[in-house]
């Protein structure tokens, strides 16, 4: 439930994030206040999609057979990996100019008159974030479907999205404490931890499927000292992807990502610099 929690809150945070630039600057001209309800159109318009998405994710999970389900669910895990990451690669690029990449481009739909732009935009922004909640959730929720505690997730889910508007609300306020770099500094390394328990999560499956081969399974018994049953090591499996008994493969993709998620780290640092200087001459 803690992993709704947070991926509701981070994504419902900077979906806001969006929409609230969006918001403040269209109200600062009778201009622009006349695409107001073009904003929120793109709001709802983003929300639907999302929805249906996880509306076609649950119904085919229901037609699907156990073997169709563990591809399926193995396939879901790794794609969303490959989002958390993608995503987080694209903010470290482009966080510090993303209010004047949305500014520039509302500022061009008024000049045009054309408000259906201002509507796709935050529609598509919107089912972006919505979109990508669903995916990384889908094997949570799946298996919390499974064990009877639906209701849960859904608490969760609304504790998130609760603690993202008033998360939203304190970073508005500005302070040295609680800043937008602090905040996407500290969920930037809380989504690689995740993203890397659905690697490992999405290699389970297909160990299970007998498609990717173990080499030696298990490579260490560390249930000794960090147990997956409960307390830090059932934290560290939520979210980092330990396995108390890996096999040597998952030992081995586990080190590979974090090196590749290095590499683009740097890159994103050289290419969030080249925009910063490009913008100081421009």
């Amino acid at each position: 439930m803690d992993q709704v929690a947070f991926i509701v809150w981070r994504e419902s945070v900077e979906a806001l994030l969006v929409v609230g630039i969006l918001y403040t600057w269209l109200r600062t001209s009778p201009r622009g206040r006349r695409g107001l309800p073009w904003l929120w159109g793109g709001v709802f318009a983003g929300l639907a999609v999302a929805g249906m998405l996880a509306l076609v994710l649950l119904g085919v999970a229901q037609w699907l057979t156990d073997e169709e389900q563990e591809w399926f669910q193995g396939g879901m895990a790794l794609v969303a990996a490959v989002l958390v990451v993608q995503m987080v690669y694209w903010m470290k690029c482009h966080g510090a100019s993303l209010r004047k990449t949305l500014q520039h481009g509302v500022d061009q739909e008024m000049a045009r008159d054309n408000w259906w732009g201002v509507f796709a935009l935050v529609a598509i922004a919107v089912a972006r974030e919505g979109s990508e909640t669903v995916v990384f959730l889908y094997g949570t929720v799946m298996a919390g479907i499974a064990r009877g505690s639906g209701w849960g997730l859904a608490v969760a889910g609304v504790v998130g999205f609760l603690a993202a508007l008033f998360s939203f609300w304190l970073l508005q306020l500005g302070g040295k404490l609680i800043t937008w770099r602090r905040f996407f500094a500290f969920t930037q390394v809380v989504l690689l931890l995740l993203a890397s328990s659905l690697l490992i999560s999405g290699t389970d499956h297909l160990i299970s499927l007998g498609v990717m081969p173990t080499l030696i399974d298990p490579i260490w018994d560390s249930s000794w000292l960090l147990d997956t049953a409960g307390g830090i090591g059932k934290v560290l499996a939520s979210y980092a992807g330990y396995r108390a008994y890996p096999a040597l493969s998952q030992v081995m993709v586990w080190v590979l990502y974090w090196l590749v998620v290095w590499s683009l780290l740097r890159r994103a640092d050289h290419v969030a610099t080249r925009t910063r200087l490009a913008a100081r001459l421009a």
